[in-house]
C-alpha cells in the first residue's frame, strides 16, 4: 500500500534525506520518499501492518527532526 502524508516544520533537505534513509530500513517498508521542497512523504509498506509501521516511522522521524509533524489522516 502506498500512501502520501503532509509534513509540518521539516526544516532542511539534509534532515529529509536522513529521515528517508531511516524509514527505508524499517521492516515492512518497501519504499519511501521524503521531499523537503513539497513537505510531503510517500510510504510504500505492507498493507496488513501499515498502522504499526507508521508508528515506527513517526518515532524514527522524531529522532532526526523533533519538530517535524507527520499529518496522519
Amino acid at each position: 500500500m502506498k500512501k502520501k502524508f503532509n509534513l509540518q516544520d521539516l526544516d532542511c533537505a539534509n534532515c529529509a534525506a536522513k529521515m528517508e534513509e531511516a524509514i527505508k530500513k524499517i521492516d515492512g517498508v518497501n519504499d519511501a520518499s521524503v521531499s523537503f521542497m513539497t513537505q510531503k512523504m510517500t510510504i510504500d509498506a505492507d498493507d496488513a501492518r501499515f498502522d504499526a509501521i507508521m508508528d515506527e516511522v513517526v518515532k524514527v522521524c522524531k529522532k532526526v527532526e523533533p519538530d517535524c509533524v507527520i499529518l496522519r489522516k
